[in-house]
């Protein structure tokens, strides 16, 4: 506990450094390794966007006068939202493992988007957009939604132990 005491006395602070560093792997891994996003990736890219922007008006709220009455509950909000990615990320690796299906919205079917895909849609053709079903990438047996589900998991402990460390404080 004692090495996990600086990220929990800074747990706002911390949460919002790890949205953003999992929106910034999202990105590169879009930008630089041409992976696009299908539809629940972007969903589990909207929590974290979520929680970087709560976590951000919680670092000002408990700043505020009164506002560190709010520390402990803004650790819990972030918890829960965490706990959501954790759903999210469990749903679509259940998805593409074939546990269960995902969205109709995404389902694979057909060629994937490319640079050819772009060409075809230019000259009017319809084009699919990726697959919430297909793992594009695994790295040791977990696609990226499943190692989104591991680190939001992590990320929903650490949350719950900041919460009891604010609550001891008081």
């Amino acid at each position: 506990m004692t090495l996990l005491r600086p990220f929990l006395d800074r747990w706002r602070l911390c949460a919002l450094l790890a949205a953003v560093a999992m929106l910034s792997i999202a990105h590169a891994f879009q930008t630089f390794g041409g992976y696009a996003p299908c539809t629940l990736c972007l969903r589990q890219r909207e929590v974290y966007w979520t929680a970087l922007g709560l976590a951000l008006g919680f670092m000002v709220l408990v700043r505020l006068p009164g506002g560190p009455r709010w520390r402990e509950l803004t650790c819990w909000v972030l918890g829960l939202v965490f706990a959501v990615s954790v759903g999210l990320a469990v749903y679509h690796a259940g998805a593409e493992w074939k546990f269960w299906p995902g969205p109709e919205a995404c389902a694979s079917s057909g060629a994937g988007v490319n640079a050819a895909a772009l060409n075809d849609f230019l000259a009017g053709e319809k084009v699919r957009p990726p697959a919430c079903d297909e793992a594009p990438w695994v790295f040791a047996g977990l696609s990226m939604a499943g190692w989104n589900a591991l680190i939001s998991m992590g990320l929903v402990a650490l949350s719950v132990l900041a919460a009891l460390r604010e609550r001891s404080k008081r």
